[in-house]
């Protein structure tokens, strides 16, 4: 697997107006990229802009949403340069995309058999006995018990486990370049959520597809990802590999994050939970997003900005203890694992 990116976000900025004169702005200058055969993973609360994140890349973002600004780079070319008939030809090919909540993805009125077919006659031009094989041999491949009785079923006649091993179907049908899975495993009972990620990472191995999965679960970013961006109130805050990223985390907000996992690995007297709230997408503060919840905030960070840092290490963060422009203590350490004891 080549160090090559599939995919290049740079800049990207979707906003929703609201009719009162303001706007959303839920992804406000994203910026990060997909190397090929590697899993990128974006980490963040609820309401950071992940899935908006996703829905751009596919152009799926609903009214009165917006892409204002930015480039998405897909094997070097721009896909907010494409006409709509040529993203529908990526879409389910090139980039396939598993979705939250199967129940509400797939069609309840079709049969499991009738929609992998229909991904198959629009992308692989297959006759209806050839999409009913290919369709029988994907539901073998993700695990799905007595598959010739399921290709007949509807999905209310599945479990919640199966409905997600369907849409994996699905989104491996036409052997996609790159799999974006929005919370795969949400609503799954913690031995399914296992199986399911462990199934797209053998089908990862199995293709050389590239993976970016959105998650707010750190446990799941450390057993599956190579990569990880952290996001919060519609921006990247850090970006690193995983390794680099769990034990010398740059940003507050990500060492907060890291600091209120249980760990096992050391003696923790008690979880230290992120003081305050999410800012709302109404009311963003002047300065740095995270600034009012953030232990080391001096007036710099709550009048100002920053901009992604690129490190020596190849950390990128969004922070001003690592500019020039710092004015406050010298050699801050926002994640020390000595002090958790």
């Amino acid at each position: 697997m080549g160090n090559e990116n599939i995919l290049e976000i740079k800049e990207l900025r979707t906003h929703f107006p609201t009719g009162k004169g303001s706007v959303v702005k839920a992804v406000d200058g994203v910026s990060f990229v997909v190397q090929k055969g590697k899993t990128l993973g974006i980490v963040g609360e609820s309401g950071s802009g992940k899935s908006i994140t996703a829905l751009s890349v596919l152009r799926l973002v609903d009214e009165p949403g917006e892409i204002v600004g930015g480039e998405i780079l897909f094997k070097g070319e721009n896909l907010l340069d494409q006409k709509i008939s040529k993203m529908r030809k990526i879409r389910g090919n090139q980039i396939s995309m598993i979705f939250q909540e199967p129940m509400t993805s797939l069609n309840p009125v079709h049969s499991i058999g009738k929609q992998i077919r229909e991904t198959l006659e629009i992308h692989e031009d297959l006759t209806k006995k050839e999409s009913n094989k290919r369709a029988l041999d994907l539901l073998k491949m993700v695990g799905i018990p007595s598959p010739e009785k399921r290709l007949t079923q509807y999905p209310f006649e599945l479990s919640g486990g199966m409905r997600q091993r369907v849409m994996i179907a699905i989104a491996l049908a036409c052997n996609p370049d790159l799999l974006i899975a929005d919370e795969p495993t949400t609503a799954l009972d913690v031995t399914i959520q296992a199986q399911i990620l462990e199934l797209i990472k053998e089908s990862q191995v199995e293709m050389n597809m590239s993976v970016m999965l959105i998650t707010h679960d750190l446990g799941v970013v450390a057993e599956t990802c190579d990569y990880v961006a952290v996001m919060y109130a519609g921006q990247v805050v850090e970006y690193a590999d995983v390794e680099t990223l769990f034990e010398e985390p740059k940003h507050p907000y990500t060492a907060g994050l890291l600091k209120s996992l249980p760990r096992h690995d050391i003696k923790m007297e008690e979880l230290t939970p992120i003081q305050g709230m999410v800012p709302s997408p109404f009311d963003m503060p002047p300065g740095c997003r995270f600034a009012p919840r953030c232990p080391f905030a001096t007036e710099l960070c709550n009048q100002k900005l920053p901009d992604l840092i690129d490190l020596p290490d190849g950390h990128e963060v969004r922070c001003w203890i690592y500019s020039d422009e710092w004015d406050g203590k010298e050699g801050v350490e926002v994640y020390e694992t000595s002090s958790i004891t």
